[in-house]
């Protein structure tokens, strides 16, 4: 059982670090403080956000 926790927060961790819930944590903000404006939808959010890491370079890590 300890094992399977410890590996299941590892999954989360891992796929934090790479953005997996970023596209999420997008959806929550704009439904929380922008209630009835427009969601790009989850190819458009990452397009417009690696567009402007590449811009931007202080918007990534290395």
């Amino acid at each position: 059982m300890r094992i399977r926790t410890a590996l299941r927060g590892l999954t989360w961790w891992f796929t934090s670090v790479l953005g997996d819930h970023d596209y999420a944590a997008y959806l929550d903000h704009m439904r929380r403080n922008h209630p009835g404006s427009a969601v790009l939808d989850e190819r458009r959010y990452w397009r417009e956000r690696y567009a402007a890491a590449e811009t931007d370079p202080k918007t990534r890590c290395c």
